[in-house]
């Protein structure tokens, strides 16, 4: 049995839903429902499933679970944070509140209940603006926004408690989540929508007027930027294969230097694709233009950001299996017939 926290929102939910096709085993889920959806549980095997509302910060919260679940389960996945940009430079403290304060109050926990299993959904915008692309796990890390530094200032506390704990963890660097289970049942449904993609099709599908897009004079092929688009069902597929390798008990490989117990990997396709491609994408799948305008750039967008993928294939043996194309496939299918 494993901790799945944030598993009713974009990235756990599509976790939660591989597991479960994946492994006979049952899981513990808590969302607060603020960034989730419990219409998620629809789509996943009810028997299989303890769900629990509130947030992970929560102590009376944490300490009814543990006691509850504490002895079966061995592993901790923790999705569960604010992830806007813009917001986090707006409302700091919230972030530093939910991401950080809340998050340490769940490792406390966890760790003291003697779980030592811990993977953590992180963030390439904890490396700030490249220096070289594609970025690799050496890249230096100098974020530039709070959530950025939200999730840096965890991947510290991580290596901490490797040290002083030895917890065992995996964090995984993600670049731009994308796309929809292929059968419909869960996609991705922000409120507000940032991301392109979504935004995108919406505007394809007539329910915006237009797509914003900020800046055509980067230095790229046709002056807008460039984004490593990844399937949010390969993010949930290198999850379970970090869980499967925190099992082993001859956890090995590119580890940080911490007490050899933990490893940062990013998760990209190691492909990048630009605006306009991604319209043009949208286009020969839907048959429908996306009606959009150019805007100035924005602060801290660089042009090109672009994952190396090579320590994921080495190291979990994960691969993308999706190309853009089919990525705007299922979130086309998402969106022209979403449930929530």
């Amino acid at each position: 049995m494993i901790l799945i926290t944030g598993g009713l929102g974009y990235v756990g939910s599509h976790f939660a839903l591989e597991y479960l096709q994946d492994q006979d085993s049952s899981v513990v889920i808590v969302d607060d429902l603020s960034l989730g959806h419990r219409e998620v549980l629809d789509a996943l095997p009810v028997d299989r499933v303890h769900f629990y509302e509130g947030r992970v910060g929560d102590d009376r919260l944490l300490a009814k679970i543990l006691e509850t679940h504490g002895q079966k389960l061995q592993a901790v996945v923790h999705f569960a944070a604010r992830a806007y940009v813009g917001e986090s430079q707006v409302e700091p403290f919230l972030y530093f509140d939910r991401n950080v304060i809340e998050t340490l109050k769940l490792l406390q926990a966890v760790v003291e209940a003697g779980i030592k299993r811990f993977v953590f959904s992180s963030t390439c915008s904890t490396f700030g603006n490249p220096q070289y692309t594609p970025l690799d796990e050496k890249h230096p890390q100098k974020p530039i926004n709070t959530y950025g530094s939200s999730k840096l200032m965890l991947e510290e506390a991580l290596r901490a408690l490797a040290l002083s704990r030895s917890l065992k963890f995996v964090m995984l660097r993600y670049f731009n989540a994308a796309g929809a289970d292929f059968g419909c049942r869960i996609g991705e449904s922000h409120e507000p929508e940032t991301h392109l993609i979504p935004l995108a099709i919406q505007a394809a599908l007539g329910k915006r007027d237009r797509l914003s897009v900020y800046g055509n004079d980067y230095d790229t092929p046709d002056g807008t930027c460039i984004r490593d688009y990844i399937h949010v069902q390969d993010l949930a597929q290198a999850h379970v294969k970090a869980l499967n390798m925190l099992g082993q008990n001859d956890f090995s490989g590119d580890l940080e230097a911490s007490n050899n117990l933990g490893l940062a990997v990013n998760l990209g396709t190691s492909t990048g694709s630009s605006i306009m491609q991604v319209m043009a994408a949208i286009q020969k799948v839907s048959g429908r233009p996306v009606p959009h305008v150019f805007e100035p750039r924005r602060p801290g967008d660089p042009g090109v950001l672009v994952a190396d993928n090579s320590k994921a294939r080495d190291v979990l043996s994960w691969s993308p299996q999706y190309n853009l194309e089919q990525i705007i496939e299922s979130a086309y299918r998402w969106e022209a017939n979403r449930s929530f």
